[in-house]
């Protein structure tokens, strides 16, 4: 089982895993394979951790209040930044 975030911000299981990662602190999240999540795991291994989750998909990860990734989603972050309730609008927030 994963554990993964819903809309509300909340905890539950999952048989499926999630497609995005994000950081709870933060409130940021993005792709599996973010060059910024994973560089910050490896130079500080044990606390970034703490505040990884992860979203089934990211209109699930802007419904709990998380922000594209600056890094490794560039233009979706782009077009949040611009315009964040018309970014939602898109998902249909």
């Amino acid at each position: 089982m994963y554990k993964l975030l819903g809309a509300d911000g909340k905890p539950y299981l999952s048989e499926t895993p999630g497609t995005f990662g994000g950081n709870s602190k933060q409130k940021i999240y993005g792709r599996l394979d973010c060059r910024s999540a994973l560089s910050t795991i490896r130079r500080f291994p044990g606390s970034y951790e703490e505040y990884r989750v992860f979203f089934a998909d990211e209109k699930t990860a802007l419904a709990a209040g998380y922000r594209p990734c600056g890094n490794c989603m560039r233009k979706q972050y782009q077009e949040y930044k611009d315009n964040p309730e018309k970014y939602r609008r898109k998902f249909g927030l």
